[in-house]
């Protein structure tokens, strides 16, 4: 029997795309074809993952911080996408707090077959497998459960850790000097120090003797200048995605908050200090398959709260982290980069979790 065309969609931030890796390798084992329908912001990362065939670009007007407005001409180009895409199957891969329904909706009009997804919300016919995850899953072990439940199984050499191609070198913007990387923003405030916090923190690496490269997109530029000081090779503005994960692939260490770049630098093997805010749990979000220690006070008032920008005045949470913290991090696990040990308090590579509740057709 000829193996399906697939359609694996993740419509969010680079980050969630590059979470999304494992699946899309176990659908790619799989398929004929692996077509993967992402976002604006996710591109890039889709066109890093191995397993991806063709990569499709909606702007989804219910997704991201600033969604696009409801538009019949991108909608309508979307569907002819899809019908000329001929997909057998599709699996729709979403965060445990959003729903998959108005993507399924518009897969079925564009005569996608067969739709996978996890929904907590009644789905009547636009989900032949209605998925429900396991309590407290991370969100890339999610995705692998969806997978495997819906015929896609990750092959047994493959470990399921987050993973991109070949990154290409970028020792012309670093130097071939080992060195720390901090990555100051974050496309939510509440997820990074602020930024007078982030360059003590950078003055105290230096001082400590790393050589500390710090990073940021374009938009970034007078915030990663602040941060790098005197102290810092400054690369604000300077990376793509691609480049960025060059430069993370060769850190020693990458001190970075809740954001993208955290899980690109899972991605090619870095282990990460990760200054997590608790507005969203860490059991879901935390990076994947790599030594990491989590910095912050998973306890504080905001935890839960989803909060885009901080609502407790000195944002106690991550700004009291101290320099000892931060230093007893990166020196704990640029030693694990070095042994292959994970230092204690780390995560670990993942393991296939038990099956998740399955419902067929959409019943309930």
């Amino acid at each position: 029997m000829t193996a399906p065309r697939t359609l694996v969609v993740r419509l969010d931030s680079a980050g969630d795309v590059l979470l999304a890796g494992p699946a899309v390798r176990a659908v790619a084992a799989g398929s004929s074809h692996t077509a993967l329908l992402c976002g604006p912001l996710g591109e890039q990362a889709a066109r890093l993952l191995p397993g991806v065939d063709e990569v499709l670009v909606y702007d989804a007007p219910w997704v991201g911080l600033e969604p696009a407005p409801v538009s019949r001409e991108e909608t309508r180009a979307l569907l002819a996408a899809l019908s000329d895409g001929r997909y057998d199957r599709a699996l729709v891969l979403v965060s445990y707090h959003q729903s998959p329904l108005p993507v399924a909706l518009l897969l079925k009009l564009g005569g996608v077959g067969w739709t996978a997804a996890d929904s907590e919300d009644y789905p009547g016919s636009l989900l032949d497998l209605r998925h429900h995850r396991l309590p407290r899953r991370h969100e890339a072990e999610a995705a692998l459960d969806l997978a495997r439940d819906a015929g896609f199984p990750l092959p047994p050499s493959d470990p399921g850790t987050l993973r991109i191609g070949d990154p290409p070198d970028t020792t012309h913007l670093t130097g071939p000097e080992p060195y720390v990387v901090l990555h100051p923003g974050a496309a939510v405030p509440a997820r990074a120090w602020s930024a007078g916090r982030a360059a003590r923190a950078v003055a105290a690496l230096a001082a400590e003797g790393h050589r500390v490269v710090v990073t940021g997109g374009a938009g970034e530029k007078d915030l990663t200048a602040r941060v790098a000081g005197e102290h810092a090779l400054d690369l604000g503005g300077a990376t793509d995605l691609p480049h960025l994960a060059g430069v993370l692939a060769r850190a020693r260490v990458a001190v970075v908050g809740n954001t993208g770049p955290a899980h690109l630098a899972a991605a090619v093997g870095t282990p990460v200090a990760c200054l997590f805010a608790p507005v969203v749990p860490a059991e879901r979000w935390r990076p994947y398959g790599v030594p990491h220690v989590l910095l912050g006070d998973q306890h504080a008032p905001c935890a839960g709260s989803r909060a885009r920008r901080c609502p407790v005045p000195g944002h106690p949470c991550l700004d009291a982290v101290t320099d000892s913290a931060v230093l007893a991090a990166v020196a704990a696990l640029g030693c694990g980069s070095d042994n292959g040990a994970a230092p204690a308090g780390t995560g670990s590579a993942p393991v296939p979790g038990r099956a998740s509740g399955t419902e067929r057709g959409a019943s309930v």
